[in-house]
């Protein structure tokens, strides 16, 4: 259903079966997928790629220009999969020069007053908890969860199946499987809970588990942990992507209990 009370520019496309609720706003050159719903006060700025079955709540918007002072009214994007939920006073920025777009993949929760800035990548199956802030370029991998009110530092990278303490300020790469808190943001183990609930063996976590022992838990610095770790474990696919996010990381890795 699509309500006479609603904005849509005429070049606005809009899939089948979409709800759009009286008072929401569409806005030139958008693309909404298959059975989305739009609610009441939402906004869908310019240059929006939606997917199918996505949620906008009340007052969220998807698409704004970036909060950037380096942004020139340059053409840029805001791309979404499917699946998405958008909740009450959520902001997705369009991406600037840099990337060219924000890009947001499927199945993801962004709760209210979370902010996603211009040039965020977000994968799947993420939770962005209520007031969570990302800054710029920002990379969150698949089945991250980040606690209530966590800040996120421009440029920061957070691993799959990582979760973070509510309130977390994050300034250094949060590492892949890891439960982390505190401040300064520290590793303190692995996030094992939501590793089993997504049915990872008890082989794979005393793998991921002996890794960041050599990491955190060694005395060794982390290029001779990284060393020793190839030298003296197989090659697993748990083991391979937590050394290649560490050997990536430009702002190195969030530190270990002292």
């Amino acid at each position: 259903m699509i309500s006479p009370l609603a904005y849509i520019h005429p070049n606005a496309q809009l899939g089948a079966n979409v709800t759009v609720a009286p008072f929401a706003f569409i806005d030139d050159d958008v693309v909404i997928g298959d059975n989305c719903i739009i609610d009441s006060n939402a906004v869908i700025c310019s240059h929006v790629r939606m997917g199918s079955n996505n949620h906008v709540f009340p007052q969220a918007t998807i698409g704004a220009i970036p909060q950037d002072l380096k942004f020139k009214e340059e053409l840029t994007y805001t791309i979404i999969g499917d699946n998405n939920t958008f909740r009450e006073c959520c902001t997705v920025h369009r991406g600037t020069a840099s990337k060219g777009k924000t890009l947001m993949g499927s199945h993801n929760l962004i709760m209210a007053y979370s902010h996603v800035a211009h040039d965020v990548v977000i994968a799947d199956y993420c939770i962005l908890s209520n007031a969570t802030q990302l800054a710029g370029e920002v990379l969150v991998d698949e089945y991250a969860i980040l606690g209530g009110g966590t800040l996120v530092h421009q440029f920061t990278h957070i691993g799959a199946h990582v979760m973070l303490e509510g309130g977390s300020r994050v300034t250094k790469d949060v590492p892949p499987f890891a439960l982390a808190g505190r401040e300064p943001l520290t590793y303190y183990g692995i996030n094992r809970v939501g590793l089993e609930r997504r049915g990872f063996t008890s082989e794979q976590l005393a793998t991921i588990k002996e890794v960041y022992r050599y990491i955190y838990a060694s005395h060794l610095n982390v290029s001779q942990a990284l060393q020793t770790i190839e030298r003296e474990m197989p090659a697993s696919p748990e083991r391979d992507l937590i050394i290649d996010f560490v050997k990536s990381s430009s702002r190195g890795i969030i530190k270990g209990l002292s």
